[in-house]
């Protein structure tokens, strides 16, 4: 199965005994809506919710981190999404959160998965089949596992100020990684990490809601500045849209991409770290 399917492909798999399909909406807050409420109402058949605001670290005093192992396969088994399953995410968010579901899911040992290009927007577009209320499926084992080579810390960040090993890449709008508009958190400065690129999450899709080819995917990123033949390391506000930059990067052919989870929002509230702005032009 290719990282990207298109739902061509999903409607012609549907059925599989190995296919899971999951729903992994998440909108910001403030949008005024419910993604658990939505799915409910309409859904890709057979399709089961997988809630991506339980799936943080409690714990972490940084808001959205990364969940722990174990909690990570508890509730993937409890999904039944398990060992040997073929995984289709999608999303209807506005921040593409398929993306950020995609990077855990592979983070902690799921081989085969997949993003529906286009998200469910693109499935009702062409007048597909949905389903309303909720799917439970049977519980399968999820083997648990970590590889955290993909991961960076704001020490990892810190230091990488000096050795400049690898790109930052934020996935922010222009404004906010410039500090032209201020972050829409309480206490966190503008700006971005000295010396970062910004490549607007956004600015990898089609107009129709679909991921650009790969020349296009290339281009986003060399426009703006980076070097796709040395490491990089994505941010954002808070760890889903960098997924969305390390999703894009692999589907250009780029795996040496790692993600900052703690992002601008464990950044910006430091006052020790260094920020940087842009004037406006």
């Amino acid at each position: 199965m290719e990282s990207l399917v298109s739902t061509e492909w999903l409607a012609n798999e549907m059925g599989a005994s190995d296919l899971r399909i999951v729903d992994c909406t998440r909108h910001l807050p403030g949008t005024g809506r419910d993604a658990l409420a939505e799915y409910e109402a309409g859904h890709i058949p057979g399709a089961v919710f997988m809630d991506l605001a339980d799936l943080v670290d409690a714990g972490a005093a940084v808001e959205n981190t990364l969940p722990p192992a174990e909690k990570f396969a508890s509730r993937m088994q409890s999904l039944g999404l398990g060992d040997g399953s073929r995984i289709v995410l999608y999303d209807d968010s506005a921040v593409k959160t398929a993306a950020r579901a995609w990077f855990m899911l592979k983070m902690f040992g799921a081989h085969d998965v997949a993003i529906l290009d286009g998200g469910i927007a693109k499935w009702k577009a062409e007048g597909r089949a949905l389903t309303q209320g909720k799917e439970v499926l049977r519980h399968r084992h999820f083997t648990v596992w970590q590889d955290d080579k993909n991961l960076r810390t704001k020490a990892h960040v810190l230091a990488n100020l000096h050795s400049k090993d690898e790109q930052v890449v934020d996935a922010r709008g222009a404004k906010r990684w410039s500090g032209e508009e201020a972050d829409p958190r309480p206490n966190i400065a503008s700006g971005h990490i000295p010396g970062s690129f910004n490549v607007p999450y956004t600015a990898l899709f089609n107009a129709d809601g679909t991921f650009k080819d790969k020349a296009g995917l290339k281009a986003a990123f060399q426009g703006a500045g980076v070097d796709l033949g040395k490491p990089v390391v994505t941010s954002c506000g808070s760890g889903i849209t960098a997924c969305v930059l390390i999703f894009g990067l692999h589907l250009a052919g780029k795996d040496d991409v790692a993600l900052y989870d703690g992002s601008w929002t464990e950044w910006g509230n430091d006052p020790d770290t260094p920020k940087a702005t842009k004037p406006a032009a």
